[in-house]
């Protein structure tokens, strides 16, 4: 039986970008600890009581320092309050 994580009490689970290993000028490389944290991704799936303001696959901006970060099947996700989502993209028609 496949599984999947639910989230619940008003919070979103978003997958995380991976990161590109980065380096300094004279190649030094910036442990992942030193990196300022994510904040954007796509969400994967919601609690009932945070479907009114965002929908699964839309892609938002949240807070620092928020939620919890777990892999799951090998993919960093983060759950965070659907209250520390601060944006997100929508498409717009050009003028």
């Amino acid at each position: 039986m496949k599984k999947k994580i639910q989230p619940i009490n008003n919070y979103v689970l978003i997958k995380i970008e991976e990161e590109k290993e980065e380096k300094t000028e004279g190649g030094i490389i910036i442990p992942e600890s030193a990196k300022e944290k994510p904040k954007e991704g796509e969400v994967i799936a919601i609690s009932s009581g945070a479907q009114e303001q965002i929908a699964i696959g839309d892609r938002v901006i949240y807070k620092d320092f928020s939620g919890t970060e777990i892999t799951f099947e090998g993919e960093k996700y983060i759950i965070v309050p659907v209250d520390d989502i601060l944006a997100k993209y929508v498409e717009v028609d050009e003028i």
